[in-house]
């Protein structure tokens, strides 16, 4: 920490939360006081509830301090809090996060709320690229009658997303399979009623410009698209859209996240593939997010 920082002062929760959030703005952490409330919370071992409330005036003991220090060190060199507590929350859900795959992104939930609005009660649904689970667990979790394929080429990733379906108690429901896309599935897999993915669609001209958060810490692996020749970031676009038509039960739908400025190009490949009433969701910062459409 800083040169202001005494180790030997006794201090309290309060105290080591402003002194962080000022030490966070110093870097450049946008979200500054939420790291700071996340991270300590972590260190105590208490939601941020119970940090704001119980713990504020308390003053934080030597180990509980050790470790919260290490972590606004690590934090301070831009490692992402999820992987410094290992956990993040999606779809109000608690979630495991390694390096081995994404943290989990607010406007990710997007697509979890268009899935959720057009898939009957009972719906058998794909998810291509797994990773923590984020999205089929949210999906199980909110659709009791549902039925849940994960599918991630990343065996770590997909050991983690098992571990996520047993946490939030809907592993019975989801069968978690390792391989490519489509390629990974039996021969004879009934139709599915829902197809849903957030691949990587980063170009890989583009890897340099990604926060340090992302490019130094993030997997390379579900970031950036390494079937795009062009290196236009829609590489994985072409190919789960070639993959799908028969995979897609009758008024079957396909859902994906996209980059920033990719949801134009993405609706043109949906309906140039023959899907009909394609949309674009925006997400919280009105960035079109979410592209979906109907076989």
């Amino acid at each position: 920490m800083s040169q202001d920082y005494s180790p030997s002062k006794n201090w309290t929760a309060r105290e080591l939360l402003d002194w962080t959030e000022g030490y966070f703005r110093q870097r450049d952490i946008p979200s500054a006081r939420l790291d700071a409330e996340l991270l300590l919370a972590g260190a105590l071992g208490v939601d941020r509830l119970g940090l704001l409330t119980k713990e504020f005036e308390q003053v934080v003991d030597d180990e509980a301090r050790a470790v919260f220090r290490d972590f606004v060190k690590r934090r301070g060199l831009k490692e992402p809090v999820a992987y410094l507590t290992g956990e993040k929350e999606f779809y109000s859900l608690p979630f495991k996060v390694t390096p081995a795959v994404l943290t989990p992104r607010p406007e990710t939930e997007h697509l979890v709320d268009e899935a959720l609005a057009i898939a009957p009660d009972a719906a058998r649904i794909l998810d291509l690229g797994t990773g923590s689970g984020n999205i089929a667990v949210a999906l199980a979790a909110n659709l009791p009658g549902a039925r849940v394929t994960a599918v991630d080429i990343s065996p770590q990733a997909l050991e983690l997303a098992r571990e996520n379906a047993e946490l939030n108690n809907v592993a019975a429901r989801i069968d978690f399979i390792p391989g490519d896309l489509c390629a990974a599935l039996e021969p004879g897999t009934p139709p599915f009623d829902l197809i849903v993915s957030n691949p990587p669609y980063i170009a890989g001209a583009e890897e340099e410009t990604l926060m340090d958060d992302v490019r130094l810490f993030e997997p390379r692996i579900a970031l950036i698209d390494s079937r795009s020749p062009e290196s236009d970031g829609l590489g994985f676009y072409r190919a789960i859209l070639n993959e799908v038509a028969d995979r897609l039960a009758e008024k079957g739908a396909l859902i994906v996240e996209v980059g920033e400025k990719q949801g134009a190009k993405v609706i043109n490949m949906f309906e140039e593939a023959g899907f009909t009433k394609t949309s674009i969701t925006r997400d919280y910062a009105k960035v079109p997010r979410i592209i979906s459409g109907q076989r």
